[in-house]
């Protein structure tokens, strides 16, 4: 992506990690950011507000290979411009991050139901999050064992 980027003339930073990435941040005053959710171990969600604060009119894009309405919600709360679900290609991802309506409308962007896999998924991270990420509680809260949980958020969610 990085490559991609300074193919088609931006000035590209790469952080592999929240510590990296906090010090460009202090260092940089950027105009767009493109954050992966997950960033190493951690999330990349707590970097929103440190963006915002060295320039209120950046635009950032949040790229997930774990997508789902609840970390979206939390994502645009926090200021993200943009969300987006992996596997993206550059031009989606500039499309998403510049909000450009000239990406052709094809059958996959055409909005379908979601499968009853992907509600699942959709609802017990709703309710994960609700739960600040305790599993117990949310297990309780499901009425559903707590392994079995464990089992289901290790899987990858469904596409659709």
């Amino acid at each position: 992506m990085c490559r991609a980027l300074s193919q088609r003339g931006y000035s590209v930073d790469h952080a592999e990690c929240l510590k990296t990435a906090t010090e460009l941040i202090k260092q940089y005053q950027f105009q767009f950011a493109i954050l992966d959710l997950n960033l190493g171990t951690e999330t990349s969600l707590e970097l929103i507000p440190l963006l915002i604060e060295g320039n209120s009119e950046i635009r950032i894009l949040i790229l997930t290979g774990y997508a789902s309405i609840a970390t979206a919600v939390e994502a645009i709360k926090l200021g993200a411009t943009n969300y987006l679900a992996k596997p993206a290609d550059i031009e989606e991802i500039l499309a998403a991050l510049l909000e450009r309506s000239d990406m052709p409308i094809t059958r996959e962007t055409v909005s379908e139901p979601m499968s009853v896999k992907r509600l699942e998924w959709e609802h017990i991270q709703k309710v994960l999050q609700e739960n600040d990420g305790n599993i117990s509680e949310t297990a309780r809260q499901l009425k559903m064992h707590r392994r079995t949980l464990q089992r289901k958020l290790q899987k990858k969610p469904v596409a659709k």
